[in-house]
């Protein structure tokens, strides 16, 4: 049995104690937040759970094997760093960390103490995202070419993060898993409309160098709510609507292709693109919670060392594109060429620059 304690009981923390209480093979055994009232009922709710107050009480209990951290992005690598040396599991909340550097050394401290550490990217175990997946593995759409990603609403606007670091990483983390690699140019734009100097509506655009780009809207002052996704490949493209009750995932068997070049009457060259509108079509996707599916998924990577879905490096590739963002947003729009691999930990540099 994996015995859990949720540090955060906030908005997310909450929902983590229900999956782990009804995860087959997991219990939650201790919670913690500063503000008592909000550890108080939830343990009027479970009464076999213990609440505290201060974090390091719950990181030492014997009986917690492994800590979900549901806390405001600044603490996460405090508390993280501290559950992993105490040989504890690890699941923190997106975004990962703060600062890059701050998440290698927890992924370098978590292989070194032999301990699991997982990032809280839900929409990763959703049907539709794995269907997706499934889908562009398969070559369904062919060549992907473009993403396009519009999530946005009014609210809940935050003075310690803008709204890149709020709703980026939930559909970064998505094109990071379907498409299985890093972009190496990021641009982004945004601004401040309310309090705190932070952007509440920025565009990012991401440069896979290969043709392949990734555009994203967030926005906090939007009248309406809107959470889409397009995937554009050279033979379908993928609609990914996660507001939709019924038809998640249409395909559009769609697209211009190019004709070769034909002479005018003028003797130039003509260059002509042939449009095919063909069928659209809707794949089933099961009814079942992302964050159930996490939790079980959790649960059985502890028991059995099996791969993670969405480890630490998934959580680093992720917030490494944020830092890059946030240095284009500083430097007015300027594109950001992503550090190799190799040189983990340096700061994203300006295109151009030595």
């Amino acid at each position: 049995m994996l015995r859990v304690g949720v540090i955060g009981c906030g908005y997310w923390g909450p929902n983590l104690v229900r999956v782990f209480m009804e995860c087959d093979g997991s219990t939650v055994t201790a919670i913690c937040d500063t503000v008592s009232d909000r550890w108080k009922r939830i343990c009027a709710r479970y009464p076999t759970i213990e609440g505290h107050g201060d974090a390091r009480e719950l990181i030492a209990r014997d009986d917690v094997d492994l800590v979900a951290v549901a806390t405001p992005v600044d603490s996460h690598y405090v508390l993280a760093r501290e559950a992993i040396d105490r040989g504890k599991h690890v699941l923190v909340e997106k975004p990962f960390t703060d600062d890059s550097e701050d998440a290698e050394e927890l992924i370098d401290r978590a292989r070194r103490k032999g301990v699991l550490l997982a990032v809280d990217h839900t929409f990763l175990f959703t049907p539709a995202v794995e269907k997706i997946k499934a889908l562009i593995q398969a070559g369904e759409i062919g060549r992907v070419n473009y993403v396009d990603s519009v999530r946005i609403n009014l609210g809940l606007i935050q003075e310690e993060i803008n709204v890149v670091w709020d709703l980026a990483p939930h559909d970064l983390s998505i094109v990071d898993y379907v498409i299985g690699r890093s972009p190496e140019r990021v641009v982004a734009t945004g601004s401040c409309h309310t309090i705190g100097g932070q952007a509440d509506v920025a565009y990012i655009n991401l440069d896979f160098g290969d043709g392949l780009i990734a555009n994203f809207h967030v926005n906090w002052l939007s009248p309406v709510k809107v959470r889409r996704m397009i995937f554009g490949g050279d033979r379908k493209m993928i609609i990914f609507d996660d507001l939709s009750n019924s038809e998640k995932i249409r395909v559009y068997d769609s697209g211009a292709e190019p004709i070769a070049n034909t002479s005018g009457a003028n003797g130039k060259r003509l260059r002509r693109v042939d449009y095919r509108i063909g069928d659209i079509w809707t794949p089933h996707i099961p009814l079942r919670e992302a964050l159930s599916a996490e939790a079980q998924h959790l649960v059985s990577a502890v028991e059995s060392s099996t791969p993670l879905r969405v480890d630490g490096e998934a959580g680093l590739r992720v917030v490494r594109v944020l830092e890059a963002c946030d240095r284009s947003l500083r430097e007015d729009g300027a594109r950001v060429v992503l550090a190799h691999p190799a040189a983990a930990g340096a700061e994203p540099v300006l295109a151009g620059a030595s």
